[in-house]
């Protein structure tokens, strides 16, 4: 049965968090002589000398109405990063505790484990990308809070079966996190409707894909509200600044704009797929859910360097596990796309 009171590190029970000076106040006010701020203003036409928001209420209430949760089942993080780095801060007792990886998968899920010193146990996705539920079960103990899962998954771009997920939550008494950041461009729906059910469920989102938000970095958590506290007791006050909450409430106005670029994303994804395929120099090009393709290669490395020489960067992914000859395409414009394709074809096979 899952206790979160249980998995979290002693520490953080006893932690009594930052109180800003805007947290003591309630209500509105008209001369702010609290945080040591400058009083005259910035030397910007913007006024950025008072310290946003800690808790970010006017974006989680937008975010709220668009992704049909309660504002305070939301956490907002210096990107999807913070929101990893600050779960392992939370329950993972460095050197004793470890956590569950699907390589492939996201990268920053063991640097963020190696930094915080939690243990990371590996159980390799199966050929076919999907989770090998039996080898799972081998490497879960008593020691293991956090199972990280990355659906769509990067870098191979499928999702992993619904059902596989479900059973995992059913089972697991501590916390499955699904990073759902490429989740708006998938056939596969969110696992958000799904928090009232699973009290140890955490979903990751972005703002830097679909939304094409990524120098802002704003990443989100949802979760239950028991979760979503220690998430803010343990973050840094002011983690998302004034500029980006004031950008992302502007960007959030326009989601029948985002809506119309993941339409288009889709379709030139799939047109690009088909393209690379009638191509000698790539052997196969991997389903994808997302907004990029995994493509085996007759040679990635020798492809990527010439894609280099030309002014075209992709990923190459050659070294990864189970990514052999593999390069990581993000689904570019239409003209980016053409482009792409010509120069692979100028490659020597």
């Amino acid at each position: 049965m899952f206790d979160l009171n249980s998995l979290l590190r002693d520490n953080i029970k006893r932690l009594v968090p930052y109180s800003t000076a805007r947290d003591e106040f309630k209500g509105e006010a008209s001369i702010f002589l609290d945080a040591n701020e400058n009083s005259f203003g910035s030397p910007l036409p913007v006024a950025y000398n008072r310290y946003p928001d800690p808790m970010q209420w006017k974006v989680k209430y937008k975010l709220a109405d668009i992704k049909g949760v309660p504002p305070q089942n939301i956490f907002l993080g210096n990107g999807s990063d913070e929101v990893i780095d600050v779960l392992y801060r939370s329950f993972c007792r460095p050197g004793v505790d470890n956590v569950v990886l699907f390589p492939p998968t996201y990268g920053m899920y063991e640097v963020s484990a190696n930094i915080n010193d939690v243990i990371v146990r590996k159980v390799s996705l199966t050929p076919d990308y999907q989770i090998d539920m039996a080898a799972l079960q081998e490497a879960v103990d008593e020691r293991t809070k956090l199972i990280f899962i990355c659906s769509p998954n990067n870098p191979t771009g499928n999702s992993i079966n619904r059902s596989d997920i479900e059973m995992i939550l059913n089972n697991f008494d501590g916390i499955v996190v699904v990073d759902e950041a490429y989740i708006n461009f998938a056939r596969q729906k969110t696992f958000i409707s799904e928090l009232t059910e699973y009290p140890n469920l955490v979903v990751m989102q972005t703002l830097s894909k679909a939304w094409g938000l990524a120098a802002l970095r704003v990443g989100m958590a949802f979760a239950g509200e028991e979760i979503i506290n220690v998430l803010n007791k343990v973050k840094p006050p002011y983690n998302i600044n004034q500029a980006a909450q004031d950008l992302v409430l502007e960007a959030l106005d326009n989601i029948n704009q985002v809506n119309e670029w993941i339409k288009d994303t889709v379709v030139e994804r799939d047109k690009l797929a088909a393209s690379l395929m009638n191509l000698p120099q790539v052997l196969e090009v991997y389903p994808s859910d997302a907004n990029f393709l995994l493509a085996k290669t007759v040679d990635a490395k020798g492809i990527y360097n010439y894609l280099v020489e030309k002014g075209i960067i992709v990923r190459d992914r050659s070294k990864v596990e189970l990514c052999n000859g593999c390069l990581r395409i993000t689904v570019g414009t239409p003209e980016e796309n053409v482009t792409l394709l010509e120069t692979i074809a100028q490659v020597t096979v």
